[in-house]
């Protein structure tokens, strides 16, 4: 093999190198594996030779393409300049005109349901997460104790009303008899002023039974709903009971508990059975006085009419022994006084017919209904729970929703109401929602924390706060997400500012 021809070997074999270093189709990094590779099948025997004047000709043709990666290289510089550049200047543009915070939240109205009597749950009519209208029943209270002071209250009234047409009859009846009188009750005058005397002892005898009796009343009403009390307590107690007995039995049948102990169960069984029998009694006592003090009231009532009816008799007897005019002006003063008491009675009617309304609104209590329309929460009341005026039963959640961001101080130098918002909610983050700013609030949350920071104790540090803007949601914006919507979602915002 002659020089020229080996020369001409090696020459090939850099002009390949070069081709395959520098085409961009080819372009790797060349380790001594790829040379290698690569010079492998250009030195063999069977390569043919190559003449020493064709050297020029592979150079020119390797010679362009050294220039070709450069050119692609500065030509993705470009265009990667220039991307960068737009995305750079639509990013200060949107962040010119956008103020953007994620400490935001979905907020709305949590109507708390709550009794306004206390009582005992009877009925509970509605499940978590259900849909209710405004005025819906929710929950019925046991409604026994308020139904007989409504009883009450209905023949306290009957009584106001009968007293005041007798006080309505005994106006026209001293008006007619006075005149009669005048002439029969000359010779008794002094019969007539011992008379008056003893009739005002009794007046003022009877006067002070009534309110005797009255408190023994009040006193009877009150023992009842304890007796009532003591009743649910005891058969409370004997179901306990009842229940130890019978597990404590069937533990005594299959020999896991001794005799001793069945025979404490049925003691305490037999004990709560008599404490409810005692219980019931009791019911029936307080029962018994309170039919036993109304009669005691009406009693007293009817000694003090009577001692009044004395008292105006005695006056027209010494009136009628004075003579006629005397007499026209004992009855004018007796006719005025049934007036008096006519009055009297109005007022008690009055008084028994507010008492009435008052009862019945307290009755009117044990149902509890929706206050408005939406969807039930955070229900914690069962039947047969015994619960307290403002005792809180459940929470109604109503279709209205809007979003409150916390934005920094120093994002609201440009933020008015108005503006338009988009809402990005963490729950649905492939949907965007809009929305526009309501309201900013008066104040910084600092301000209405329960312990807000006092600057002026000395170690002050100022940080940045943040004042919560109200947002409201546009509604076709969320079309078919109002039910998936609730407060507490966490949100992200952007308000486009001027």
């Amino acid at each position: 093999m002659s020089a020229n021809s080996l020369n001409g070997r090696k020459r090939n074999t850099i002009v390949l190198e070069k081709e395959l270093i520098t085409d961009p189709d080819t372009l790797e990094a060349v380790t001594p594996e790829t040379s290698a590779k690569v010079e492998a099948p250009i030195v063999t025997p069977e390569a043919p030779e190559t003449d020493v004047h064709q050297e020029p000709e592979a150079e020119k043709k390797v010679t362009p393409k050294k220039k070709k990666p450069i050119a692609l290289i500065a030509a993705v510089a470009g265009v990667g300049a220039i991307v960068a550049g737009t995305f750079g200047y639509r990013y200060w543009q949107y962040a010119s005109t956008h103020q953007q915070t994620d400490n935001a939240t979905v907020a709305g109205n949590v109507h708390q349901v709550s009794s306004r009597i206390p009582g005992t749950i009877d009925k509970v009519l509605v499940n978590d997460n259900q849909l209710v209208q405004p005025g819906q029943l929710l929950v019925e209270l046991d409604p026994r104790d308020y139904q007989s002071k409504v009883q009450q209250a209905i023949a306290a009234l009957a009584n106001a009303r009968g007293q005041a047409q007798a006080a309505q009859a005994n106006i026209a009846l001293a008006s007619e008899t006075t005149t009669g009188k005048t002439t029969q009750a000359q010779g008794d005058v002094n019969s007539a002023v011992a008379a008056i005397s003893t009739a005002q002892a009794a007046v003022r005898e009877a006067q002070a039974g009534i309110p005797a009796a009255q408190a023994q009343v009040k006193q009877a009403q009150a023992g009842i709903p304890a007796a009532q009390a003591q009743v649910a307590q005891a058969d409370a107690n004997l179901q306990k009971a009842q229940a130890d007995y019978n597990r404590y039995n069937q533990l005594y049948q299959q020999g896991a508990i001794a005799r001793q102990q069945l025979d404490t169960a049925r003691a305490a069984y037999d004990v709560a059975v008599a404490q409810k029998n005692a219980a019931v009694q009791g019911v029936q006592q307080a029962q018994a006085q309170l039919a036993s003090a109304n009669v005691g009231v009406a009693k007293a009532q009817s000694v003090l009419a009577q001692a009044q009816e004395g008292v105006t008799s005695a006056q027209a007897k010494l009136a009628a022994s004075r003579g006629g005019l005397q007499q026209a002006t004992a009855g004018g003063q007796d006719t005025t006084a049934k007036r008096s008491q006519y009055e009297a009675a109005k007022a008690a009617i009055a008084q028994a017919e507010a008492s009435l309304k008052d009862a019945q609104l307290q009755l009117s209590y044990t149902n509890v209904t929706a206050p408005s329309a939406g969807r039930v929460g955070n229900k914690n009341v069962e039947i047969g729970n015994r619960v307290q005026a403002g005792t809180p039963l459940m929470a109604i959640v109503d279709d209205e929703k809007w979003v409150v961001a916390n934005f920094k101080e120093t994002q609201l130098e440009n933020m008015k109401p108005g503006e338009p918002v988009e809402i990005k909610l963490d729950a649905f983050p492939h949907h965007t929602f809009s929305g526009r700013v309501d309201s900013i609030s008066p104040a910084s949350g600092a301000q209405f924390a329960l312990l807000p920071p006092d600057n002026a104790t000395g170690n002050f540090t100022k940080i940045v706060q943040r004042i919560p803007v109200k947002i409201l949601l546009d509604q076709k914006s969320i079309q078919g997400y109002e039910s998936r919507i609730t407060p507490g979602m966490s949100a992200e915002v952007a308000v486009e500012v001027k």
